[in-house]
């Protein structure tokens, strides 16, 4: 896992590397995006080099398997927090999609190093929902996403997120659902 700081200079956001503790405004215009508790978001990033099974004749990613990316992030990332999917299951807890939105920016071609970050967008009842950024090595964009979940027991009927599951994601959290 990593932090990163985001910026949007006019208009478009960016990615600063490496952070440093004190971060001084690199652009007269920039302003960090910020929660409403006025910090900065914790974001998981993940690695992930382009397989050649992920690729179409054309040498670039086949457009559904970025839903396989976000489901190998949003994997980790829930390990990052102490628990696995299995981990939630096994207490009868699971996390179907329920909607998916993908916006392609740029094509990611095979054996390229991508990032794949992560956060939690909204965290509310029984929602939850995800906000995705993958990219290049030089942060230029390949996919800006979302999903939305429902927390459900096995028997497919909603139930409140578990409470421990709530206070590992506040950290992450932009926005107060």
């Amino acid at each position: 896992m990593q932090w990163r700081t985001f910026w949007r200079v006019d208009g478009k956001e960016c990615c600063l590397k490496p952070r440093a503790a004190s971060v001084d405004f690199p652009f007269p215009r920039a302003r960090p995006l910020v929660t409403l508790e006025g910090v900065f978001r914790k974001v998981f990033s993940l690695q992930h080099r382009v397989t050649y099974s992920e690729c179409t004749l054309g040498n670039h990613v086949y457009y559904a398997r970025y839903l396989d990316l976000l489901e190998i992030v949003r994997g980790e990332f829930f390990r990052s927090l102490g628990a696995s999917f299995l981990h939630w299951q096994e207490r009868e807890v699971i996390f179907p999609v329920v909607e998916a939105r993908l916006r392609y920016r740029s094509p990611a071609r095979y054996d390229e190093v991508l990032t794949l970050e992560v956060w939690p967008a909204k965290v509310a009842g029984v929602r939850l929902d995800f906000a995705y950024r993958i990219c290049h090595a030089n942060d230029a964009a390949v996919l800006d996403a979302e999903t939305f979940h429902v927390c459900t027991g096995l028997n497919e009927k909603p139930r409140r997120m578990p409470e421990e599951l709530q206070e590992a994601l506040k950290p992450y959290l932009r926005t107060v659902g």
